[in-house]
């Protein structure tokens, strides 16, 4: 079969960025085929659910573009890999990121395996990546070209066979290049706002959606000598780093959620953004993950704590036991446990690990 005929099946969400993509594979000659999946089943009739919208979107323009459509549902394996890492890391206290995990389980492993089904090569989706092949055949995973929304961050946990398996056609364009593409095919979402909620699950009141699923437990907000200035709603509800709802007043410079003290439920609470209990000149993270299938030797590299973060210089000490320990040559500003560590080495994304 040549490249031209071979099956790809693209994951349509309803939005713009896969539209266009699917669009892309359409006009170069594929047989595109695109899915669209619903991995969140309870309250899909609320105000922030747009299952149904995106649902018709997406069907919209697979009719505009000419290709079939199949939607699918992974409900379940959303609930059981993603939904309850994501409730435990919050009950334990850390922070946790489920775009990222929801990539690795479920829009490159059960989207993967039911695309294979279909007879499928690849697949493809809308995230602004790319990838190429090194000198020793192996598949690397790349910065996209706009780097106000390269997603490489989110798609770390690849392995070696999912990031071979995928495409990114949307990864040399930058996103006003999209939008101007989108309207110029005529597709009916061209200037659909782009998603921000938690993977899959909309944009809805954070604190009243985690109460529905663990208890709230109210503590004392104090400060690092001790002093009690506030109270908090629950240690799950606040992150390092956090400057609103606090509900911290009075004079001098703004309060940061600076540290979590599990054992006697208490928040502990700094004033400066630069205060040192904020910065952290090192890290160890574990759960790794490397895009080549091997961890890369120690040396130098750049890395990100958080996704809106420019690249940190940094030294890969080490891989032990399942750890990797980073030494950043300026220490960075609220690293927070539960968070991804992401490691590159120029444009590649080498892959990382959860923040301990």
């Amino acid at each position: 079969m040549s490249e031209a005929k071979k099956r790809i099946v693209v994951g349509l969400s309803g939005g713009v960025d896969s539209s266009v993509a699917a669009a892309l594979l359409r006009d170069s000659g594929r047989e595109v085929v695109g899915v669209f999946m619903q991995n969140w089943e309870d309250d899909n009739d609320d105000e922030y659910c747009s299952i149904k919208e995106d649902s018709r979107d997406a069907i919209a323009v697979a009719d505009l573009l000419g290709i079939d459509i199949e939607l699918v549902n992974f409900a379940r394996e959303y609930k059981d890999r993603v939904f309850a890492y994501f409730l435990a890391e919050y009950q334990a206290g850390r922070t946790p990121n489920p775009d990222v995990l929801c990539n690795a389980e479920i829009k490159f492993k059960a989207f993967l395996d039911y695309a294979i089904s279909l007879g499928a090569e690849k697949i493809a989706t809308g995230h602004y990546a790319a990838t190429d092949v090194d000198a020793d055949g192996r598949t690397r995973l790349l910065r996209g070209a706009d780097e106000s929304k390269d997603q490489s961050y989110f798609l770390y946990r690849l392995s070696q066979y999912q990031v071979s398996r995928a495409e990114f056609p949307l990864g040399a364009i930058r996103k006003t290049a999209v939008r101007r593409m989108a309207e110029q095919l005529g597709l009916p979402n061209h200037a659909k706002k782009d998603s921000t909620g938690i993977c899959f699950i909309g944009e809805r009141p954070f604190r009243d959606f985690l109460n529905r699923y663990l208890p709230r437990e109210p503590g004392v907000m104090r400060t690092p000598e001790g002093r009690a200035v506030g109270e908090h709603m629950g240690l799950m509800y606040y992150t390092l780093g956090q400057r609103q709802g606090l509900g911290i007043g009075g004079a001098g410079e703004p309060w940061y959620v600076a540290d979590k003290d599990l054992e006697k439920n208490e928040l502990i609470v700094v004033q400066g953004h630069d205060h040192p209990l904020l910065l952290k000149p090192m890290l160890t993270a574990g759960q790794l993950s490397w895009v080549a299938d091997e961890a890369p030797l120690p040396g130098r590299y750049t890395a990100k704590t958080r996704y809106r973060q420019a690249d940190a210089a940094c030294e890969l000490v080490g891989v032990e036991n399942g750890l990797m320990q980073l030494h950043f040559d300026t220490p960075q500003w609220a690293v927070t446990p539960g968070q991804s560590a992401v490691l590159y080495q120029g444009e590649a994304c080498l892959g990382g690990g959860i923040i301990c």
